[in-house]
């Protein structure tokens, strides 16, 4: 952690709202493993798991395989390594307002 506790604070806050959207967004039996994913004794699981999902979002040219795995396997590492936590909720964040930007544009357009 860095020095400053109530920065952290703010990014550990960030990251569970980033994980809460995504759980309210997913089917009920995803958002359960998901949540399961988030408790400290899954750790064994997350961290492997991230990296998968960011090489298969670093591959997303390939079938199967997308681009949403890299944002999801950087939170995931994120969970773990503090050293991720601001600049990947940032990211997300400045993710999340382009695509809702976008969305509303697109809204629009069609009216």
């Amino acid at each position: 952690m860095t020095q400053n506790p109530q920065r952290d604070e703010k990014i550990n806050r960030r990251l569970e709202r980033q994980f809460d959207r995504i759980e309210r967004a997913i089917p009920d039996w995803l958002a359960r493993t998901l949540k399961f994913l988030r408790q400290p004794a899954a750790r064994l699981i997350r961290v492997p798991l991230g990296i998968l999902l960011v090489i298969g979002g670093i591959f997303s040219f390939l079938p199967v395989l997308g681009i949403w795995m890299l944002p999801l396997g950087l939170l995931f590492l994120a969970v773990d390594l503090n050293l991720l936590r601001g600049p990947v909720t940032r990211a997300v964040t400045r993710i999340e307002t382009f695509l809702r930007a976008r969305r509303r544009a697109k809204a629009r357009k069609q009216d």
